[in-house]
């Protein structure tokens, strides 16, 4: 019996873990067609400045009604803001990745993150790292230049986007991990969400605000699954170890190259879906790897 409820508890975590990737996967769809809407590279700060405010209204009331939480007090956690500031650079990087490539080549790359996770814990944290994990290190490396698949040197500054995103996703995870509790998650989002806003806000300021009432739709229904991203992503570490739901953040890759298909009209080439292909498997094999080593639970 005992086995049946875990097994039912995982499953549901690996369902919640998907969930979450799903609606990252629409939020990014709809913020990126608004931009295309308005026509206008840059709007993409007005768009997340103009998701961004909602969401973060949002979030705040959910503290102050919900939790009963003073919002001030949150907001002078300077740890908060500190890891804040590490998602502000990876938003940064992925949405300007998002707005120059298509969305599944932006995702696949994203994926590099488990293999930077090893390289920094190498070199920041002196753990020991054995050959088989390396040897997945550089498969996944093969698989990004697959996906990269490179002819015109001049363009391939963009590919090196979402791989810089992908380094500060991993230093933001490793800031995550000794500051997020149980009953700290929504507030470390809302400054997430706050400071992501301001950045976008003073961008918009910059290169002009463009979002019309237009866009509204999208932009409501990407902070809507914004916000069920942010929930399921939370949801997940409660009801699974982290090590079984890991591999289902994959799912990411699919969503991108369906979305991106039937919504963008991105038609996605036989070298990234290849390539995806290498960089998922090297990719769970270092999970994999971890969770023998007992590095993550």
């Amino acid at each position: 019996m005992k086995s049946k409820i875990l097994f039912s508890t995982g499953a549901f975590g690996i369902l919640l873990m998907m969930a979450g990737q799903l609606s990252f996967a629409v939020n990014d769809t709809f913020v990126k067609l608004a931009v295309i809407n308005i026509e206008v590279d840059s709007s993409i700060f007005s768009v997340i400045f103009t998701r961004g405010s909602i969401t973060t209204l949002l979030l705040g009331l959910y503290l102050i009604i919900i939790e009963k939480k003073n919002l001030l007090k949150i907001l002078s956690i300077k740890k908060f803001h500190i890891r804040g500031l590490y998602e502000v650079l990876t938003a940064l990087f992925f949405f300007t990745a998002l707005i120059l490539l298509p969305i599944s080549e932006v995702y696949t790359l994203l994926m590099t993150n488990p293999f930077f996770v090893t390289i920094f814990a190498f070199i920041f944290l002196k753990e020991k790292v054995g050959i088989r994990r390396w040897a997945a290190v550089v498969i996944g490396f093969i698989g990004v230049v697959v996906v990269i698949n490179p002819k015109n040197l001049d363009f391939n500054y963009i590919f090196l986007l979402p791989i810089i995103s992908a380094i500060f996703l991993t230093i933001r995870d490793i800031a995550t991990k000794s500051l997020a509790t149980k009953s700290n998650n929504v507030e470390i989002t809302f400054i997430t969400a706050l400071l992501i806003t301001i950045f976008a806000g003073l961008a918009s300021f910059f290169f002009g605000y463009h979002v019309t009432f237009k866009e509204a739709p999208h932009i409501l229904i990407s902070s809507v699954f914004v916000l069920f991203g942010y929930l399921f992503s939370v949801m997940t570490v409660y009801y699974a170890p982290l090590s079984l739901t890991a591999s289902a953040r994959y799912s990411v890759i699919i969503f991108g190259i369906i979305f991106g298909y039937f919504i963008l009209n991105e038609v996605p080439s036989s070298n990234m879906i290849f390539g995806a292909i290498i960089i998922t498997l090297s990719g769970l094999f270092v999970i994999k790897r971890e969770k023998e080593i007992g590095k993550i639970d």
